[in-house]
């Protein structure tokens, strides 16, 4: 139990900690901030997988939004205090999922395609960062690329924290990065007052929202449902949704289920009685907290590393997700035209009146289906 929880924890908090920590830099977040942020969704994670584990008796696992981090890095002209307003209204608009079935169903009714379509559209611009991450800074780029094709062949799981420790070493050994550079002063929750601006909610916590229902909170549910157990939808939305919009006051960004690292807790080696696999939610709670108060240390290291290997991880880290999400979009026929315009749209990375492409490209897919709906019953 204690092992799998380990393992769930690190591959959670390592794969994408520089995804993280580069939305933070996108929307302005001083280094006290970002540590707060950091820490504020570690303990609001161990904080939600405990409770909803004890209250429920179920093995429930949380995780920080990975595409919801995505989209905030790929965001520009948002101040760190509009971000915390957008943070606080996508927890409100999970919350509210769980508890108003009228918004479940509205959300339900955004073809699966065209969801995924905008997430592809998020995540393509990091994946395409290695690349020419790899044609400027090729000597610290290629050994991670090489290290990532060579240990996913072994174990996928474990790829991207294979990138992550070679890149500490090269950072270390090649880039100039001193251990002077690393702090390991502990940084306090820093509360940052909201500022809802309405084209950033608009084009933020809308798409926020979105991404994190569609691609974390769904899965994590049919994680649950394929391994036995009855997912507590209701309790789980409005436990990551109000918990989410209390951290998000301190910088933290969504969170919600998870769902390749919650299959780690589900194994028969975790517990030989099903019954009994709820108590990993504690063990992988305590490890979570541990996580959030030794974080500034590990911030202030990867922080302290080059630009190319930062990308170079969070672009790796996002391979899988972008696979996934692209085979989403374009799995049905009817809504692949639709699906490829949101895509693009969103990738472009446009923005008008102050919203942000997630927001524009969402709206593109849905006319073009709204389109070919329309089509399809003026022809019968």
């Amino acid at each position: 139990m204690v092992s799998a929880a380990l393992v769930a924890a690190i591959v959670g908090y390592g794969s994408t900690i520089a995804l993280v920590l580069a939305a933070a830099q996108a929307v302005g977040a001083s280094p006290v901030q970002t540590a707060s942020w950091v820490a504020a969704i570690c303990f609001a994670k161990a904080i939600g997988s405990a409770l909803l584990s004890v209250w429920k008796r179920v093995p429930v696992v949380l995780a920080w939004s990975t595409p919801g981090a995505a989209l905030i890095a790929a965001s520009t002209g948002i101040t760190i205090h509009e971000a915390v307003g957008a943070f606080v209204v996508a927890g409100g608009l999970i919350a509210l999922t769980g508890a108003l079935p009228m918004l479940n169903r509205a959300v339900n009714a955004i073809p699966v395609g065209i969801a995924s379509g905008m997430l592809a559209g998020v995540l393509l611009p990091f994946c395409l960062a290695v690349a020419m991450a790899a044609v400027s800074d090729w000597a610290l780029v290629l050994p991670l690329v090489a290290i990532f094709l060579v240990v996913r062949l072994v174990n996928p799981l474990y790829a991207v924290l294979a990138v992550l420790a070679m890149a500490l070493v090269l950072a270390f050994s090649f880039a100039g990065l001193a251990p002077a550079s690393v702090t390991l002063q502990a940084q306090p929750l820093v509360f940052i007052a909201p500022d809802f601006s309405m084209p950033v909610l608009v084009g933020l916590a809308v798409p926020l929202f979105l991404v994190t229902m569609a691609s974390q909170n769904l899965p994590g549910f049919a994680v649950l449902r394929a391994n036995g157990y009855t997912p507590p939808v209701s309790a789980a939305l409005g436990v990551t949704g109000i918990g989410s919009a209390i951290a998000g006051l301190f910088g933290a960004h969504t969170f919600s289920m998870a769902a390749i690292t919650a299959s780690i807790c589900l194994d028969d080696a975790v517990h030989p009685d099903k019954a009994q696999r709820w108590k990993v939610g504690l063990v992988y709670a305590v490890i979570w907290i541990c996580l959030g108060v030794f974080g500034p240390a590990i911030i202030s290291i990867i922080l302290a590393m080059p630009q190319a290997l930062i990308a170079t991880v969070a672009g790796l880290a996002l391979v899988s997700p972008l696979i996934g999400a692209a085979t989403l979009a374009f799995e049905t026929l009817e809504t692949r035209f639709a699906a490829a315009t949101t895509l693009v749209v969103t990738a472009s990375g446009i923005a008008a009146f102050g919203i942000g492409a997630a927001f524009w490209g969402l709206v593109a897919g849905l006319l073009v289906h709204f389109l070919d709906l329309l089509k399809s019953r003026l022809s019968r």
